[in-house]
Formats: structure tokens, C-alpha cells, sequence
């Protein structure tokens, strides 16, 4: 069976289709929506019917038609939407957010994925290094150039190499796993990845990163939201001691003597002297300083947990470029140099598993390096925003 090649690309389209978190938050932007078209709808009038003196046998008889209703005064339902259309950019805030939860955890995912298949790479290449160590030591055993000990020596790196490998499978197989639940594809069949895994991010400075992040970040939208919308709260709640006007109508047929036909008006207008509604106004003022505050939280919030993002970022940064310019190939010319003096008998065995040990430490320590900057660059592209499975508030 033809195994499927993906880049990132196509795994960020697959999750913005099926991670299910997005679903649901563009449901609650679609409820938000009808909040808003419902808040601003007038009163539903009342019809009803009125009998006076019905036991009259018909002689003083009246029968009323009533229309009974609610005029809402002082642009209270248009109030009622400018909350509801804060309500709603504040959702729409959180679903972009969302959505770049949902781009940072692929990305992410894609290179512990990425990083797991390069490992297994190096793990099999290790066990053909150790394998071709245990042969060389066996050939030199035999022709009595060396002792058992280090025979003995190799038959333990192949082992320890086997064990690595497995490993290593291990790790890829709970790195794909990963990848495929975050974007909500669960049973998708395993496949190739392909991406630039060494090409370096463009680099950052703090003072640029932190005012884009200022700038653009959907928390900083959703707080200036709330703050909108604790506004539009305040407004209206100083509005609602405005009276609305009840008034009823009606038609009359007098069925008495005369048998007129007759109206009635009738008209109430609240007074607001007891309920200013001064409860509901304090409240709301209290709701706008803390909405307020909670964005200025939330911009300090964010350059607190940019910090510890930026420090991996830069130190991962450096540690590439030192392993790639110089530790690299120096581990790559030492093992390659152990093993031509090894093999002709210049070296002894316990030279060789150093150079090897230290070959695949350096590797290993290269990858890890290579995930800390992809992984920091990442989270900085994605404000900051992660765990898109987690709850959503």
C-alpha cells in the first residue's frame, strides 16, 4: 500500500476542518448572533377580550375587543444590541484564537513528529554503526589483534543500540498519535512527513516580538471587547429608568338600549421614584473598571509568558547554530577517524564506544535543540496560544 506524504500545509487544512474545538466555537459566535437579534425585538402586543354584565340577558350587555402592548422608551433595544454586538466581536475573538490554538498545536505536533522520524533515522543508523563495531571487534578477536572483553564489548552496543531503536519507535509512533488527535483526524493511517526541518527561523528581537504580539494577540481583542461591552452595560443601565409606556385599547359594542359602539384608552406611565435602577448602575460601573483592569492584565500577561518563550527561542537559536557551524562535524570527523585507527588496530575498543556514545549524544542533543527552536518560533508565530483541546471558557 502507497504510504501518503504531508507537509504542514496540508495538516493545518485538515485541522482547521476537523478539530473539533473550532466547531464549537463557531457555534457560539452563531449564539451570540442570535442574542443580538433577539435583544432588539420589541414586545409582542396582547389581544384579548373583555364581557361586562353578561347575566343582563342581553339588555346590558358590552362586549370589549382589547389590544394591549408596551412602547420601549429611551432606545433601550438599541442599547440592548450595542451589548450584543460586543458580545459578539468577543466571540469572534476567541474563535480566532482558537483557530491559532489549533495552527500552534499542529505546528508543534508536526515537528515532535517531524523530530520523531529524524530520531528513528538516527537510531537505525546508530545500530549499523554499533553492528559494524561488533564485527570489526569480532574480525580482530579472531585474528587475535584484540581480546574477548572487547568483542564482548560490541555484542553490548549492538544490544544497547537495539534497545535505542525501539525506543525510538516508540517516540514516533506517540508523536504521530499526537499529531493526529490534534487535528482531529484519529484514524488517519500513518504516513510521511515532509518539511524543512534545519532552516532557521527568521530571527527576532524581544522589543519587535512583544509589540506585535500586543498588537495582533485575540486575548488583547477579547479584552477590549469586554471593555466595549461593560461600556454599552453602563449605558444602558443608566438608560432603564426610563419609563416604558403600557397602554391599552379597545373597541366596545354596548348591546343595551342604544346599542352603541364605543371605545377605551387606556395609558400607565411608571414613575421612577423608589428604583432608579442606582443598584444595577454601581454594578456596572464596578463591571467596567474590572474589565479595565483586566486588560491591562492580560497585556502584562502576555509579556510574562513571552519571556520564557523568547529564552528557549534564543538559546535554542544559538545552540543550532553552534552544533551545525562546529560540534557537528567535529563528533562526525572524531568517530570517523576512531574507527579507521580502530580498524586497523590502533585503537583500542573502549576509544571506539566513546567516539560512538558521543556521536549519538550530540545528535540526539542537535535534535533537541532543533525541536526547542521550532517549537518557541512556533508558539511566538501563535501568540502564545496552545492546548486547543483543552476546555474552552
Amino acid at each position: 500500500m502507497e504510504v501518503r506524504t504531508f507537509r504542514l500545509e496540508d495538516l493545518e487544512q485538515i485541522a482547521l476542518t476537523n478539530n473539533p474545538s473550532l466547531v464549537r466555537a463557531y457555534a457560539l459566535v452563531s449564539a451570540e448572533r442570535g442574542n443580538w437579534v433577539q435583544v432588539g425585538l420589541p414586545p409582542n402586543p396582547a389581544f384579548g377580550y373583555a364581557g361586562f354584565q353578561l347575566g343582563s340577558g342581553g339588555r346590558a350587555e358590552q362586549h370589549v375587543a382589547l389590544v394591549d402592548g408596551e412602547l420601549v422608551m429611551g432606545g433601550k433595544l438599541r442599547l440592548n444590541r450595542a451589548i450584543a454586538e460586543q458580545q459578539i466581536a468577543r466571540a469572534e475573538q476567541n474563535m480566532f484564537a482558537q483557530q491559532q490554538r489549533v495552527l500552534t498545536d499542529v505546528r508543534v505536533a508536526f515537528y515532535e513528529a517531524l523530530l520523531a522520524q529524524r530520531g528513528l533515522q538516527l537510531a537505525e543508523q546508530l545500530l549499523k554503526i554499533a553492528r559494524d563495531g561488533r564485527t570489526t571487534a569480532e574480525r580482530l578477536f579472531k585474528a587475535g589483534e584484540t581480546s574477548e572483553v572487547d568483542y564482548l564489548q560490541g555484542e553490548i552496543e549492538v544490544f544497547n543500540s537495539e534497545n535505542g531503536l525501539n525506543a525510538a519507535r516508540a517516540r514516533h509512533f506517540a508523536a504521530w498519535q499526537t499529531l493526529l488527535a490534534v487535528m482531529g483526524v484519529p484514524h488517519l493511517p500513518p504516513a510521511i512527513l515532509r518539511g524543512d526541518l534545519e532552516a532557521i527561523p527568521a530571527e527576532l528581537t524581544w522589543d519587535e516580538t512583544l509589540a506585535r504580539l500586543l498588537a495582533t494577540s485575540p486575548e488583547i481583542g477579547a479584552a477590549v471587547a469586554n471593555v466595549d461591552r461593560a461600556r454599552a452595560a453602563l449605558a444602558r443601565a443608566r438608560r432603564e429608568p426610563v419609563p416604558n409606556v403600557r397602554f391599552q385599547m379597545g373597541v366596545m359594542q354596548d348591546n343595551g338600549i342604544g346599542g352603541r359602539t364605543d371605545g377605551i384608552v387606556q395609558t400607565l406611565l411608571p414613575l421612577p421614584i423608589l428604583n432608579r435602577n442606582q443598584g444595577a448602575i454601581r454594578q456596572s460601573e464596578a463591571e467596567l473598571s474590572a474589565a479595565q483592569q483586566g486588560l491591562a492584565q492580560t497585556e502584562l500577561d502576555l509579556q510574562n509568558r513571552l519571556a520564557s518563550v523568547f529564552e528557549r527561542y534564543t538559546s535554542a537559536a544559538y545552540r543550532v547554530r553552534r552544533y551545525r557551524e562546529s560540534i557537528l562535524p567535529t563528533a562526525e570527523k572524531s568517530l570517523a577517524q576512531v574507527q579507521r585507527l580502530y580498524s586497523g588496530g590502533e585503537q583500542p575498543f573502549l576509544n571506539l564506544l566513546n567516539a560512538q556514545r558521543t556521536y549519538f549524544q550530540t545528535n540526539n542533543l542537535y535534535l533537541q535543540s532543533l525541536l526547542d527552536l521550532r517549537t518557541s518560533a512556533a508558539q511566538i508565530e501563535g501568540m502564545l496560544l496552545s492546548n486547543s483541546l483543552g476546555t474552552v471558557p
